[in-house]
């Protein structure tokens, strides 16, 4: 039975690709406000898993982190890169690719959230707090010069991702 860590971060990626679906239900014209719920949410989810999960993971483990942490922290660079410039079809299509690959490593049965649940113990109430009160993460104006581009195309390389943006 999957614990509160579990389902309170699954939750949340229930509710992230939602928003996303949501956000492009309409071919013609991208909901914004879904989308910028999305963006906001996803960052502070990322921030959530960096700042706190992986962290706590690394602690009880006396110091050693997760072995899938350089995985989901390439793949968590990749996703907040693609959420600088404006959403297009393409940017799109990327996100929803890595989300693809990405989620079930940390939900699936031996995951990293079943790890991490696993590893908490006693301390699990404690971590459950620290990720509900999460503050928000400020989100910038989208940012769409050459350079962004090019440094999001990187990001996705560097993550294992070859995709068309």
């Amino acid at each position: 039975m999957a614990g509160k860590i579990y389902c309170y971060l699954a939750g949340d990626h229930e509710r992230l690709d939602a928003l996303l679906e949501r956000a492009v239900s309409d071919p013609e014209k991208l909901d914004a406000s879904a989308y910028t719920q999305f963006r906001s949410g996803l960052l502070k989810h990322i921030g959530t898993e960096e700042k706190v999960l992986l962290p706590a993971a690394q602690k009880l483990r006396g110091g050693e982190a997760l072995s899938i942490a350089p995985k989901l922290r390439l793949d968590h660079g990749a996703l907040t890169a693609l959420l600088v410039p404006s959403p297009t079809a393409s940017i799109v299509a990327a996100i929803r690719a890595i989300l693809k690959a990405h989620n079930p490593l940390e939900e699936n049965p031996g995951g990293m959230y079943d790890q991490c649940e696993a590893l908490a113990g006693a301390e699990a109430d404690e971590i459950f707090h620290r990720l509900q009160n999460y503050p928000e993460v400020k989100v910038l104006p989208h940012v769409d010069t050459a350079f962004v581009m090019e440094a999001t195309r990187r990001a996705l390389a560097r993550a294992g991702y070859d995709l068309d943006v």
